[in-house]
């Protein structure tokens, strides 16, 4: 990975990471095309440059991310079932993450359901959030972890299935992403280590670049998301998304098969 290319993942990451059309779908397409799908610290970048977009949100909500214990048990009860799976079925994960094909099917899904989910749940209301729908939406972020499937669509989706607006199931969504994310990452580099993988300078000072260019697109990407969202709902990113899926699996079985490793 050189300079621009770690700029281009770290965009992507910081676009994509808060808006419903999967960001490791779009990060594995990309390093793929940049055939640097392959590296290792290719794979371990896309994760560990998550801690900026992390930042981002604690510093957009931070007087509502400081707030009482009762919110940090709820995001705990949110976290667990993506602890439990995640741990359960870590090396089907990985496999998923090598199919181009999976990737292509769930944004073209997704996008299907982001095409009727304001039809199926309406407006909703901005309650306040209980164990039990916190524990719910922590079961259906754990759809996110077929790639393709996005993490903040699926807890959004989660959300407003118990009767939360928009707005509050997606803000929910993204408190939900700092211990979901800070966990992955944290796994991700413990693992690393223990297969005695060394970062170089070069990869410090990538992971640096990546993870402030990260922290500011999604600044922007999560204010312009809010306020489109109140508006005008998921239609549009349902249709991305399923344009995205369709161009992938043409692209895959009429041109030029993708290699997702």
């Amino acid at each position: 990975m050189n300079f621009w290319e770690a700029i281009i993942l770290a965009i992507i990451e910081g676009l994509t990471e808060f808006l419903p059309v999967s960001s490791t779908g779009h990060m594995i397409i990309a390093s793929s095309f940049m055939g640097i799908a392959h590296e290792e610290f290719t794979k371990l970048f896309t994760i560990a440059i998550q801690l900026g977009t992390i930042l981002s949100v604690v510093v957009l909500y931070v007087k509502r991310f400081f707030q009482s214990i009762d919110f940090y048990v709820k995001l705990l009860v949110a976290f667990i079932p993506a602890v439990v799976l995640g741990l359960l079925f870590n090396d089907l994960i990985d496999e998923l993450l090598e199919s181009p094909v999976t990737v292509a099917v769930s944004l073209i899904i997704g996008g299907i359901i982001l095409l009727r989910v304001d039809q199926w749940f309406g407006q909703g209301e901005d309650t306040e959030i209980s164990y039990s729908t916190a524990l719910k939406i922590g079961f259906f972020q754990c759809l996110a972890m077929i790639p393709g499937v996005s993490r903040s669509g699926a807890s959004i989706v989660g959300g407003m299935s118990q009767k939360m607006s928009r707005t509050a199931a997606a803000e929910f969504s993204f408190f939900l992403a700092v211990p979901t994310m800070l966990g992955a990452t944290a796994k991700k580099s413990f693992d690393y280590y223990q297969a005695g993988f060394e970062l170089t300078t070069e990869h410090i000072q990538l992971l640096a670049i990546g993870n402030i260019i990260g922290f500011f697109v999604a600044l922007l990407a999560i204010k312009t998301f809010i306020n489109f969202l109140s508006k005008s709902g998921f239609k549009v990113f349902g249709y991305y998304r399923i344009i995205i899926g369709v161009c992938i699996l043409w692209i895959h079985f009429f041109i030029h098969p993708l290699t997702l490793i």
